[in-house]
Order: structure tokens, then C-alpha cells, then sequence
């Protein structure tokens, strides 16, 4: 029985947009940047420090005097109350697994497909889409970057599969973390409806008593 569904997404593909869809359609929670505001709330941070830290990597020369100070008991309790991208990491695989227990929810990127790649129910999308279909999708939303948008596509993907490579130790593109992968040029209605099929909700809802739904 599927429970959750994972969403990991090219920039510009819409993916988040689907995931969206997705959620409505089946009547589940949508977790996405409702999570920034549930680790900052844990962590004890603003929710703009948590975003910085979203799907990030901490710079390099952090991660160095990081490592230069981890054994140094002068540092030890100082360490514990930093908030960086690497206890964010922490707390969203804690939070992942919470959410695959609670099921009914659509997540979004974060590594989640990684996280819950072993867990019972859970089922994994990646969004991807043509290159100029990506280029002409973030022209037309930030009109104002229409020169970069190639470049910094490029940069978004690049920062998500290193993100996931380093705290969940998975290629971010590897076809086998997923159970469906769908092109976004086949349009938001045919997605869903691949998705809920795929995932055998459709079945899963009909056998389902009507106050269940």
C-alpha cells in the first residue's frame, strides 16, 4: 500500500508544480515549503536561516575548520548549537521517516527519495523535462534573468545531486532510486494520472470504505 510519494525534480521542469497537483488530487498533505518552517522550528531558527540551508552544501572552508575543530573540547559544546546545512540534513531525515509513518503525503525534493528508499509504501517520482522547454519555462517566470536562466539551471542541478550525494549517499539521477520517471512535457493531467496509476492508488482508493477516502 503506497502512503507517501517522493518528488525529485530538474530546475524548471515544474515538478514542484505537479507535486502540488498530485497532493490535490489525492487529497494528501503537500510537503514542501511547509518543511523549511518545521526544521526551523525544531532547530530553534528563523525560518530565512533555514532556507539558506535548504538543499545546500556548507561551503568548503567551512566544512574544512569544521572538521580541523571536531576533536577539540574547547569547541565540543559550542558545535552543538551551530545550525548548518549538515544538521539540517539531520533533522530532515528524521523528519522524513516521521512523515513516511504518518503517510498520505506528497514530499518534494530534500532527498526523500534517497532517505525512504528503503521504506515499505513509499513511492518514488522524478520529474525531468526537455532542455528548451526548461529554458523557455524560467524565461517566462523571471523574465528579468532571461540571459542567466541556462546557467543557473545547470547550477540548481548540479547543487541538488551534490546535496544528495553527500549526506544520503546517492546519485541524484540514478534511475534505479525511482519507480517512475516523467517527462513534464506530457502536461500536468497526464502526469498525475501516470502517477496515480503507477503507484496503484487508483486501485487502492476504489477498495477503500467511502469514509476512508
Amino acid at each position: 500500500m503506497i502512503r507517501v510519494i517522493t518528488v525529485e525534480r530538474e530546475y524548471g521542469s515544474r515538478g514542484a508544480e505537479f507535486a502540488h497537483l498530485l497532493a490535490q488530487h489525492l487529497g494528501w498533505r503537500l510537503i514542501d515549503r511547509c518543511l523549511i518552517d518545521e526544521i526551523a522550528k525544531q532547530a530553534g531558527v528563523s525560518p530565512n536561516q533555514a532556507e539558506r540551508c535548504d538543499e545546500q552544501l556548507d561551503p568548503w572552508y567551512y566544512r574544512v575548520g569544521k572538521a580541523f575543530w571536531h576533536g577539540s573540547w574547547e569547541r565540543l559544546s559550542a558545535e552543538q548549537d551551530v545550525f548548518d546545512s549538515e544538521s539540517m540534513a539531520g533533522l530532515i531525515r528524521n523528519y522524513m521517516v516521521k512523515l513516511a509513518e504518518e503517510g498520505q503525503c506528497v514530499v518534494v525534493g530534500r532527498g526523500a527519495a534517497s532517505i525512504l528508499a528503503r521504506v515499505p509504501g513509499a513511492f518514488h517520482v522524478f520529474v525531468y523535462a526537455a532542455q528548451w522547454r526548461k529554458v523557455r519555462y524560467l524565461e517566462e517566470t523571471f523574465p528579468e534573468h532571461a540571459g542567466d536562466v541556462e546557467r543557473e539551471m545547470i547550477a540548481m542541478d548540479k547543487r541538488r545531486a551534490a546535496y544528495v550525494r553527500r549526506y544520503f549517499g546517492q546519485d541524484w539521477t540514478d534511475r534505479r532510486l525511482y519507480h517512475m520517471m516523467i517527462n513534464s512535457c506530457m502536461g500536468f493531467d497526464a502526469m498525475v494520472q501516470a502517477a496515480v496509476d503507477g503507484a496503484g492508488l487508483a486501485a487502492q482508493r476504489a477498495a477503500e470504505p467511502a469514509h476512508q477516502r
